[in-house]
């Protein structure tokens, strides 16, 4: 009976290597005709597809442009269900802009930082169940340590612009 168990799993570990066998053909016959069809295309095309979202950047200003003048300019007319969709796109657009050129690196930046800090960290240990919990749960502990650096790094540059 030991023998019949032996046999039942070596003829399972040989079905095992032929399935690897034909995966590892199928990988190959995969990657060559990749190759074929990507050749020099491939670059050309991430810089065409970088391009379109360039340019989806640029229609979203004009859309932006476009709400704040309706609604400034003609309130009566400017639909209320586009309030929200209009102050969506104007955020999205203007807000990156206006944050990396105008706040980077200066002291400004940096409380707004502390203060998102100090949110993430209350709302991550009131929804471990306190300080403890936090550090005891499997899942906390990189996300409490991820957050207390976001805390302590726009402490210590205060400190340091100040100083």
């Amino acid at each position: 009976m030991g023998r019949m168990d032996y046999m039942g799993v070596k003829a399972e570990s040989s079905l095992v290597d032929s399935d690897m066998n034909e995966l590892k053909l199928a990988a190959k016959k995969l990657i060559n005709d990749a190759v074929k069809l990507g050749g020099l295309r491939a670059g050309t095309s991430f810089i065409r597809w970088l391009a379109s979202f360039a340019a989806i950047g640029e229609v979203g200003k004009w859309i932006a442009f476009t709400a704040v003048v309706l609604r400034l300019f003609f309130p009566r007319h400017f639909p209320d269900w586009l309030e929200m969709p209009g102050s969506l796109i104007l955020l999205l657009v203007a807000a990156p802009n206006f944050i990396a050129v105008t706040l980077r690196h200066s002291w400004v930046a940096i409380v707004l930082n502390l203060i998102i800090g100090c949110y993430l960290l209350q709302e991550h240990i009131r929804a471990s169940g306190g300080f403890r919990n936090s550090f005891t749960q499997t899942h906390g502990i990189s996300n409490t340590i991820g957050i207390l650096l976001l805390f302590v790094y726009p402490v210590w540059s205060l400190v340091i612009h100040f100083v």
